[in-house]
């Protein structure tokens, strides 16, 4: 089986983790601060607050960002499970925004539209969290704009994104946002085995995600509400959560780093051999802005079944039989049990719904071989023509 996506580790990443492997420090050693300074300069951000996955990055981001019960955090419909989990961590309410029908990211007039019907009803959001779904960049530049009108703040779920670029500057520098935060799940384009990060311009909301990710407690005595008691005195100052990345992980984040701008350049090649190869099948092709760069950590089709004798569930068993190991990104969270049962419904978001009866994600990782790129557009071909 051709899986969809897959890590690539070499011999510099396994030697780094061993060399920390025979390190005084296992966790809470000198790893994690190194990690988070080369990722703070590959976006160019000020901060970044590392965390051992993108889950918890964006729980404490919400929690930095002061969301609590009874606010309103809204977020896209087609995303992983967790950039609407965050906000109800925090006993807020949560909404979605439906995509457009082009990106498949969160879109800005369906988010201009609501946020209209909102202020009539008193129901604007606090946090927005647009989705860069396949590591495209929303337009955060309109989404900004809106959020200086109407008073919310923005943090970016780039978990699929790191390497990308919008208007030519990298995906996390928060030009356009309090917060951005990123994965590195093994499937992802760059990993850490397990982990995530929060960039962020601003000292506060850096400070308290470094607070949130460790029990709450500190031991620098500048934050400290009574003097020391001596060396081994900490407080604890906020209900924290065990959210570390631990130097194991971050010496394959750092190993990593090196080569992401290879990792990117390889899915673009990819991606354009996907774009020239499939032109002429029954398919819609995943579209790229001109101000956005992908970091390409998906490639989605969407098949036009009006055109194909089978059905979206037929192709995609037909293709996995075949030894391909296509997949969908998303389910539409709104449609999942345990959001149904918060009132949302089908119909609520038809654009998102749309995209879930057509789309595809066929296999795109570094690795990928011409031979298997053949094998994957041959079967495709198969499948549906």
């Amino acid at each position: 089986m051709i899986p969809y996506g897959k890590q690539d580790i070499n011999q510099q990443d396994i030697d780094m983790v061993i060399e920390v492997l025979q390190s005084d420090y296992l966790t809470q050693g000198p790893q994690v601060p190194l990690f988070e300074q080369a990722v703070h300069h590959l976006t160019q951000s000020q901060y970044a607050v590392a965390v051992n996955s993108a889950t918890s990055a964006l729980h404490i981001a919400c929690l930095a960002l002061d969301v609590g019960k009874g606010d309103i955090v809204w977020t896209s419909t087609i995303s992983f499970v967790a950039s609407a989990n965050c906000a109800l961590y925090c006993g807020a309410i949560i909404n979605f925004v439906d995509i457009d029908a082009e990106t498949y990211n969160l879109c800005p007039i369906e988010l201009e539209k609501k946020l209209q019907q909102a202020k009539q009803q008193n129901k604007l959001p606090k946090v927005v969290i647009p989705v860069h779904l396949a590591g495209q960049s929303c337009d955060m530049e309109k989404i900004h704009h809106l959020g200086m009108e109407y008073g919310f703040h923005i943090i970016e779920d780039a978990a699929h994104a790191i390497g990308g670029k919008y208007q030519d500057q990298p995906i996390g520098n928060c030009l356009y946002s309090d917060i951005t935060v990123f994965s590195f799940h093994p499937v992802k384009v760059m990993t850490t085995a397990e982990g995530g990060i929060a960039t962020t311009n601003n000292v506060r909301l850096a400070k308290k995600m470094q607070l949130l990710r460790n029990q709450g407690i500190t031991r620098d005595k500048l934050l400290m509400t009574e003097k020391s008691h001596g060396d081994w005195y900490y407080q604890q100052l906020e209900l924290g959560f065990n959210y570390r990345m631990s130097d194991l992980h971050a010496a394959l984040g750092i190993s990593q780093l090196k080569r992401l701008g290879a990792f990117c350049r390889q899915r673009q090649v990819l991606a354009n051999d996907y774009d020239q190869l499939l032109g002429k099948l029954p398919i819609i092709l995943p579209k790229q802005l001109e101000t956005t760069t992908s970091s390409w950590h998906l490639y989605i089709i969407e098949l036009k079944l009006d055109k194909i004798k089978k059905t979206h569930k037929q192709v995609f068993h037909q293709l996995r039989e075949a030894g391909i190991g296509v997949n969908l990104h998303y389910i539409p969270i709104h449609l999942q049990p345990y959001y149904k049962s918060l009132g949302f419904n089908i119909g609520d978001y038809p654009i998102a719904e749309e995209y879930y009866s057509t789309a595809i994600s066929i296999p795109l990782y570094t690795q990928i071989t011409k031979i298997q790129q053949q094998k994957i557009i041959s079967e495709l071909e198969k499948v549906i023509v």
